[in-house]
This record gives structure tokens, C-alpha cells and sequence, in this order.
């Protein structure tokens, strides 16, 4: 059996559930079919470390949303899959577009619908306020909650475990050098 620490090793991409993972689950709309969600900048920075550390991102989501389009377009994630109530072939599309075998891939949910994705993950991360069947299917349980760091905790984790992350800061450290 895999330790985290080898399955960290094969991470080559991060794929994400939204509500409940980039956002604290709530949906809030307003008049005119308007429909809000909040996002943490910090998983912003984080998803840009990220792709600068050469992660491939992907959002696999059941709902569709236009501030999720936008957020992704903002954070310029690799793959965008809405409205996929079966999260399966979303899955199995961004591992042909890419490339990738499931244990390259980590993943990111926080609700029953993602346990099939859970699963197949590399190496699967839930939110500290996912559902408790959730958290007792995965590899870690994150200390943020969802819409709160979830997924800037997830990045920072994969990349400590890689052995990158010094090196990263570094990189931030000597910025304005």
C-alpha cells in the first residue's frame, strides 16, 4: 500500500469540486437571476503557485454557474467541467485531454457527489467542514474549511509533500531583489 508521501510524489494535476470546496457551500441569489458566490483570494494565489509549479487544474462541478465561469477564467484553470451531475466522465475526459493515470491526479470535495472522484484520486483532500462521510473516505482532512483556504491548504500540502515548497517561497522571498 502507497504511504501519502509517495502518492504525493505522482501528483501532476488537482481537480476540484466548487460548492463547498472554492466556495462555503452557500448560494446566494439575487433579483433578476443574479446568483452570487464568494471565493478566497487566498486559493487565488494559490491555484496561480500552482500552475507556476507546473500542477494542471481542473474544476469538476454539478451546478452551472456564470461566477464560477468567471472565477476559472480569473484563475485560468486548465479544465472547466459544469454542469456534470455525473462527475465520472468529466474525470475521465480530463485524464484523456492530459494524459494523466488517476494516481497523477489529487482531488478536492467536500459532498457525496464527489466520492466517486475521491476514490479514484491520487491522493483525495475533503474540507474540514465536508460531510462526515466524506472525510472518513479520504486520504486528508484538511484544517480550513471550504471557501476559507480549503483549496490553498490542498496546493501548499501537495507541494510540501513534493519537496518544492521552500523553494517556492524562495521565489517570493527574492521577488524584489
Amino acid at each position: 500500500m502507497a504511504t501519502l508521501e509517495s502518492s504525493l510524489q505522482k501528483i501532476k494535476a488537482l481537480a476540484m469540486d466548487v460548492d463547498g470546496c472554492l466556495t462555503d457551500g452557500r448560494i446566494i441569489y439575487g433579483d433578476k437571476n443574479v446568483e452570487l458566490k464568494c471565493f478566497d483570494v487566498k486559493d487565488g494565489l494559490g491555484v496561480a503557485i500552482a500552475h507556476n509549479a507546473g500542477l494542471i487544474t481542473a474544476i469538476i462541478t454539478g451546478r452551472t454557474s456564470q461566477a464560477v465561469a468567471r472565477r476559472a477564467r480569473e484563475l485560468k484553470i486548465n479544465e472547466v467541467f459544469q454542469g456534470f451531475h455525473g462527475k465520472l466522465a468529466a474525470w475521465n475526459e480530463f485524464k484523456k485531454r492530459h494524459d494523466l493515470l488517476d494516481e497523477e491526479i489529487a482531488y478536492l470535495g467536500d459532498d457525496l457527489l464527489d466520492l466517486v472522484l475521491l476514490q479514484r484520486a491520487g491522493v483525495s483532500f475533503a474540507p474540514a467542514d465536508a460531510d462526515a462521510e466524506v472525510q472518513s473516505r479520504v486520504d486528508v482532512i484538511l484544517e480550513k474549511g471550504g471557501g476559507n483556504g480549503a483549496l490553498r491548504e490542498t496546493i501548499e500540502r501537495i507541494l510540501k509533500g513534493q519537496g518544492r515548497w521552500e523553494s517556492i517561497l524562495k521565489n517570493y522571498y527574492e521577488a524584489e531583489k
